[in-house]
């Protein structure tokens, strides 16, 4: 299977086999390209941006991120979590809304500095 690396700019073309579970990568110019072709097989994983409502005048919404990569499957989960969940504060660019979502270790925090 080939696949392109998304870990740096370089943008690498990998070939990627499974041999019964033997993860072999080919066209790796890094350990980060044939660690993202292991991850992308066994548990693909995303960052994830959005935005989430808020109750604070002059800011209907505020953009959000993952602090980490949490697993491909839960992205709609989470989605739907954002969905739901309202800001009723100011907060400062970096403040974390929703602490270990979906139970993933990943924090969603504020990507905007409304003070």
């Amino acid at each position: 299977m080939e696949m392109v690396c998304i870990v740096c700019p370089n943008g690498c073309r990998l070939q990627v086999s499974d041999d019964n579970g033997k993860i072999t990568v080919d066209g790796a110019k890094c350990k980060r390209g044939v660690a993202f072709a292991e991850t992308e097989l066994t548990c693909p994983t995303r960052s994830v941006t959005s935005s989430v409502k808020t109750t604070v005048a002059g800011y209907p919404v505020v953009s959000v991120r993952t602090d980490g990569e949490i697993p491909k499957q839960k992205i709609f989960d989470l989605i739907g979590v954002l969905s739901k969940f309202t800001l009723d504060k100011k907060v400062p660019i970096g403040t974390i809304l929703i602490s270990n979502v979906l139970n993933t270790g990943v924090n969603v925090i504020t990507t905007t500095d409304m003070e």
